[in-house]
């Protein structure tokens, strides 16, 4: 069974190697020696360091007090979160399938071996409780690829207790480099051992790709590489898009919030730039693609939707006074949650390990590596793109004025609908557009949010109402008071009524704003 742990740490290196004495620390009563222990840790990647350029580190490691499996994810610059897995002589099964967007069918081999001698300080406050973990640790870094060598160094590691301050943190900081213990200039143990053991290292000079002016990236070019063409910048876009979906393939897996949501824009926005910039994708290449991403968007959707359904549904019986709730209706509720919502965490993880997902996977990269641009990705962005952005607009425009023009109901719901899958479509292209056509295209952004976020609303009120529908025909077969579901469908249609009511004075706003 594996287990998370947020490690809160921050790293230093000085020329004696020793540590200061932190018992002057504010909040600091005392410094406990713990003793050294020995530890032995083996890294693992690809042969293409796919984990190292991921930010991501695996290892194996025996000595101290966590021996076992260790998969690091980065949280924020000091921050990761370190899922643990117990002693195997082979990579426990919950660990590979949290890497295996990156690694695919790629072998991991060991790459990095480094034995430590860790010589350990609790920093504790008058009562005893665990502040901080204080570390000297002696490392030797043995490179197990190709003709790597070995390198030595000691670094000192302070590391937050859990559920402490990280305020604490900079008061060790403070103290130690008055001492003149100074950070550490690599970001893990691993980088650092990757870095001073490589062959040739001082030798070597990487070459910087050269940009090409076709709207094509050059061999080895990448998303850093400032774009100069309309393709660059849709590009840039897509690049962005795919790093984004294999990125949040753990995140989805550990069911972290917004996960789903955010794994499932990135595809949205992927087939957005598909249709918006058909000028610059050869379709006949992309639309096979758009079709693969909509059905993982749509197997992402089952989860996320009912998600968003039940936490409209409890926030709106929460807010409803005590003698409107008749019955058992949140025994109902929760158990037609569970029914929707059973087993799909399970079915979304064996989406993501299977074979068309991960084909799925390897065309996007064939995708941004050879893009199948046509002749107008090599036009000036501020054509190209303008006249996308353009043309997208205009659409919006005409569903939105058709939606208002038609009576409430069935139909005009469906008319926001289809108006609002336009304007997130509007959004996406002008962002794409927006680092080559500045605030014009910025402005364009905020305000299809804006409309985005109100059509929004009706939608989540449409869905909702008809949930409730269910859930009173449910009741009332099995002989419960209907009452309060309807209560709620008529709070339901009166939000849907309002936004309605602001959408023409909205669209108006919008319209001159985009006049000027």
């Amino acid at each position: 069974m594996a287990e998370t742990k947020r490690e809160i740490e921050r790293k230093y290196e000085s020329d004696d190697g020793g540590l200061p004495d932190l018992t002057g620390v504010t909040g600091v009563a005392a410094v406990l020696d713990k003793g050294v222990a020995e530890l032995d840790a083996t890294y693992y990647d690809t042969a293409d360091a796919r984990l190292l350029a991921a930010s991501l580190t695996l290892r194996r490691r025996t000595g101290g007090s966590d021996a076992g499996w260790h998969l690091k994810f980065p949280v924020a610059p000091g921050v990761r979160d370190e899922i643990r897995a117990p002693l195997s002589d082979t990579l426990p099964r919950a660990l590979a399938g949290l890497i295996r967007s990156h690694v695919r069918d790629a072998e991991l081999a060991p790459v990095v071996r480094l034995r430590s001698a860790r010589d350990v300080r609790h920093l504790v406050d008058d009562e005893g409780r665990l502040l901080a973990e204080v570390s000297v640790d002696t490392v030797r870094a043995d490179r197990l690829t190709g003709d790597g060598g070995s390198a030595r160094w000691t670094e000192i590691e302070v590391e937050l207790a859990d559920g402490g301050d990280p305020d604490f943190l900079d008061k060790v900081d403070k103290r130690l480099r008055k001492a003149g213990v100074r950070p550490s200039g690599s970001a893990s143990k691993l980088a650092r051992a990757i870095a001073e053991t490589e062959p040739g290292r001082k030798r070597r000079a990487k070459a910087k790709p050269k940009a090409r002016q076709d709207g094509k990236p050059a061999a080895g070019a990448n998303a850093s590489v400032a774009p100069v063409t309309a393709g660059d910048h849709v590009l840039v876009f897509l690049r962005a898009q795919r790093a984004a979906i294999i990125g949040l393939d753990p995140a989805v897996r550990r069911d972290l919030p917004r996960s789903v949501h955010r794994m499932r824009v990135a595809t949205r926005r992927m087939r957005s730039a598909f249709r918006s910039h058909a000028k610059v994708l050869d379709r006949t290449v992309t639309d096979p693609i758009g079709e693969e991403l909509k059905w993982l968007a749509g197997e992402l959707g089952v989860d996320r939707d009912q998600e968003v359904l039940t936490d409209r549904l409890t926030a709106a019986l929460d807010a409803l006074p005590r003698p409107l709730v008749t019955g058992p209706v949140r025994n109902r509720l929760r158990a037609w949650a569970r029914a929707h919502g059973d087993g799909s965490r399970g079915r979304l993880v064996a989406v993501l390990d299977g074979e068309r997902y991960l084909a799925l996977l390897a065309t996007l990269d064939r995708l941004v590596d050879e893009p199948p641009l046509l002749p107008a990705a090599a036009g000036a962005p501020e054509k190209v793109l303008a006249k996308a952005v353009r043309k997208d607009f205009g659409q919006v425009a005409a569903l939105v004025e058709e939606a208002l023009g038609q009576p409430p109901g069935a139909g005009r719901d469906l008319a926001l609908h289809d108006a609002r899958k336009k304007v997130k479509r509007t959004r996406y292209c002008a962002e794409t557009a927006a680092p080559a056509l500045g605030g014009p295209a910025a402005d364009l952004v905020r305000l299809m949010k804006s409309l985005q976020g109100l059509l929004g609303d009706h939608q989540d009120s449409v869905m909702t109402r008809e949930a409730l529908c269910d859930l009173a025909a449910r009741a009332h077969a099995a002989g419960e008071s209907a009452f309060t579901y309807g209560v709620l469908y008529a709070r339901e249609e009166r939000r849907a009524e309002l936004v309605e009511a602001a959408l023409p004075e909205a669209w108006e706003s919008i319209g001159a704003a985009m006049a000027v």
